[in-house]
Formats: C-alpha cells, structure tokens, sequence
C-alpha cells in the first residue's frame, strides 16, 4: 500500500508545489513507483510537469464529481516511475458541487485506495487554504508535510491549519501524522533567514527536516520549462536540496 502525504499550508507562496513537484520527481528517482495529485485549482504542478491543461479530456475535477475514475486520467509523464493526476481550474467550480454531496470529505480517500496498491508513493498537492479539497487531502493522507519559507510571517496561519489537523484526526483520520516541516526559500547570507528558521526549529522542535531549500534561481525557472529542477539542472544548490530532502522524507516514512 502506498504512503500518501499530503503536502499543505494555507498560505501561499511557500514553496508547496514546487516541494510537491521536486519530492515527487525524487522519489520516483530512488526508483519507487510515484503518483503525483493535483487537487489545487491552479493546477501548477500538472504545468510543472509539461502537461498542458488545455489538452485534456478529463482530470481531478471529474474524478472528484464521481464521473471519472482516478485511472481514467492517470498521466505517465516524462519521468521514469512518476505518474501524474492532473487538474485544470474547473476544480474550483467543482468544489461547490461537492459541497453538497453525500461523502464529500472521503472522495479523495476512496480513489487514492483504488490505485494504493500500485505506487509506493502518493504526494498530494493541495490548494493554499482550508478548504473542502484541503479537508480531502488530509483525510486520504497518512502523513501531512508543511512547507514553511523563512520569511516574515511564516508562523501566520500555521496554529489553525494544525487545529484543522488535530480536528481530521479525531474525526475522520485517527492515524493522520505530521511527518515534518520544510523550510524553503532559506537565504543564509540574511539574518532574518536565520532568525525564522531558529523560530521554526523552537515552534515545532525535532518536526523540522535537517534539509532547508535555498533560495534558487533554478528552482524558480524550472516550472517555466514543465520540469522538476532536478531535470533542469541536477547541480544546481536547489536540485541538491530536494534530493537530500527526499531521502530524509524516506527515512522518515519507514517509522
């Protein structure tokens, strides 16, 4: 069965798809069987893949109406052992409809359990809020990963979004675990850098991943190309990164 993690944080612009993208194309390197899920309605970790949203018969929006299977849309993208969910924008209009659905809170778990046995790995990319999908997310997880940037305010939203996960764990998922906390877009040169990575580690205490992601100009040009940073340029400090990231996250996911 597959080890779903579920990557949130209700604040955008912290490096979530961009973790969600590059673990999921490490993984898949270190020869595990991935699949990738996009439930944010932008849909930039299906374009930072090369799949063209334009271009698709069905994806995450139909699947979680009901009027497609998971396999049914099911992408084999470029990368060896890495499959992709997509989605295009309409999932945003689909999430009124599922509002009013019987099991709105399940359709996620119920269609990941479908594919479960054919992937060591299922990496959800969720939407930057605490909405319905994200509810979705954390319930057909077993483990959540919060990307936190070492910047002003990166505790903002942070206490609510672990009180929503203390809430699905009571509820709905009882064996929902926080598997750690990534700092990204770290600049060593700044003390502000230092100072909020020292408030992260005090916040959350051992959760923290050894690995920080540096500010990088290659991880930020690489979904301009539809590719992990990895594929764009594996020397570059941010390729680095989330390749030792993604070791700590294996690790991490035996226990």
């Amino acid at each position: 069965m597959a080890k779903v993690i579920c990557i949130t944080n209700q604040k955008g612009g912290v490096g979530k798809t961009t973790t969600s993208v590059n673990l999921a194309y490490y993984l898949a390197k270190d020869k595990n069987r991935v699949l990738l899920v996009d439930i944010d309605p932008q849909g930039n970790a299906t374009s930072g893949l090369g799949v063209d949203k334009s271009n698709m018969d069905a994806s995450m929006t139909e699947v979680m109406l009901g009027v497609a299977s998971l396999a049914d849309i099911l992408v084999q993208t470029q990368f060896k052992g890495l499959d992709l969910a997509p989605t295009t924008p309409q999932l945003a209009n689909a999430e009124v409809e599922l509002a009013g659905m019987k099991g709105k809170f399940v359709v996620l778990k119920r269609v990941i359990e479908e594919q479960s046995e054919n992937y060591d790995y299922v990496i959800i990319d969720s939407p930057p809020s605490l909405s319905l999908l994200t509810v979705n997310g954390m319930i057909a997880a077993n483990y959540l990963l919060l990307p936190v940037q070492t910047e002003f305010y990166a505790l903002e939203g942070v206490a609510q979004l672990l009180e929503s996960m203390a809430m699905v764990k009571k509820a709905m998922n009882p064996d929902l675990k926080l598997l750690g906390v990534l700092a990204t877009m770290y600049d060593k040169r700044t003390s502000l850098s230092s100072e909020v990575l020292a408030e992260v580690k005090k916040y959350f205490k051992e959760k923290v991943f050894e690995t920080t992601i540096p500010r990088n100009v290659r991880v930020a040009e690489a979904p301009s190309h539809g590719v992990p940073v990895g594929s764009y340029d594996k020397f570059s400090k941010g390729a680095k990164a989330y390749r030792d990231f993604a070791r700590e996250v294996e690790e991490r996911a035996k226990i």
